[in-house]
């Protein structure tokens, strides 16, 4: 009998793609998400409609399966404390309880670089770099809360652990790469700093296959891999403003020549903020001081370890890889 699989999130940009990984390798999949996607369902997975936030939709969706892949979750530098913590915590939470319950075996959680980001530049750095003790937005703070639950559920019965990949890229993104144009076009990118700071990506077939490996250590009842976060890149640090540059490229546009310094950013963003709050605005203003500070300092990371016990092998052609995406990008056109 085949391991049937639950992927939260799994209309998301990464979360397609690992239902697509997992279904190729012989699993059967069972995705939740608040959305219908058929096509995902012509593809061969079972599609539930429902938030994770609601203990009984979890507990329907954890009845039958073998394992959960948690990819589920509220992104973003702006909004409400208790919405970052409902989706981000809480429903991780709800998840693990059932999953317990439910004598699942396996639980890998989708995490992020961001749950060890203070604002300080990071190289090469590792899994053990602790939590941070300020946080500059809701969102890294949620996710490091519910990876720390995560991890604390590891046991002889259930086991867990977190995948944090850094600024997930590939055909079909419908996040960084359409931002970046846009605000292009609008006039509303800015350079920050020199440019010159170093930050990793991560293809999203190799989050995808990432996922799928620790997720078959879990199974194993691997102790040296379980109870553990892994940092997920490509292993090939860029330049952030080369990688901006390529970026416009696929729309045929030139990078603008404006800049502001890192100091600056973070102070418009501070200011901006504040006037915000104020006024109880939803929408994101223009600058935070999370974006400053992720725009303009290092973020390099060692992926040893998930090389080590998950059996990760980023990709090897980078270059193949943007020009098909490239390539991806002018048939949608």
């Amino acid at each position: 009998m085949a391991i049937q699989v639950l992927v939260t999130g799994y209309g998301g940009f990464l979360g397609q793609a690992i239902c697509h990984d997992l279904i190729a390798n012989g699993f059967r999949v069972r995705g939740l998400a608040r959305n219908h996607y058929p096509e995902l369902e012509l593809s061969g997975v079972e599609c539930i409609r429902g938030s994770a936030v609601d203990p009984s939709v979890c507990e329907r969706a954890c009845q039958g399966v073998h394992a959960v892949i948690h990819t589920a979750a509220l992104a973003g530098v702006w909004g409400p404390a208790k919405q970052y913590e409902e989706s981000n915590i809480l429903a991780t939470e709800n998840l693990l309880r059932s999953a317990d319950r439910q004598q699942l075996r396996a639980f890998v959680f989708t995490s992020s670089p961001s749950v060890v980001f203070s604002g300080e530049p990071q190289r090469d750095i590792d899994e053990s770099a602790p939590y941070p003790t300020r946080w500059l937005c809701h969102y890294p703070r949620t996710k490091a809360i519910a990876e720390q639950r995560v991890l604390d559920r590891n046991h002889s019965r259930l086991a867990t652990c977190a995948l944090r990949p850094h600024l997930v890229w590939g055909k079909g993104d419908p996040h960084l790469i359409p931002r970046v144009i846009e605000r292009r076009r609008q006039g509303r990118l800015l350079r920050v700093g020199d440019g010159r700071n170093l930050i990793d990506t991560v293809h999203v077939d190799a989050a995808a296959e990432a996922h799928r490996l620790a997720l078959v250590r879990m199974l194993e009842q691997d102790q040296q891999a379980s109870g553990r976060a892994y940092f997920l890149t490509d292993n090939q640090p860029l330049e952030c403003w080369q990688w901006i540059r390529t970026i416009l490229s696929f729309a045929g546009l030139s990078a603008p020549e404006r800049s502001i310094s890192l100091r600056s950013a973070y102070v418009v963003g501070a200011i901006l903020e504040q006037i915000y709050g104020v006024l109880r605005k939803s929408s994101e203003p223009p600058m935070t001081r999370f974006v400053a500070k992720q725009l303009g300092v290092d973020h390099t990371f060692c992926i040893d370890s998930a090389r080590e016990r998950l059996g990760y092998n980023p990709p090897t052609d980078r270059e193949a890889l943007v020009q098909e995406l490239i390539r991806h990008w002018k048939t949608q056109r």
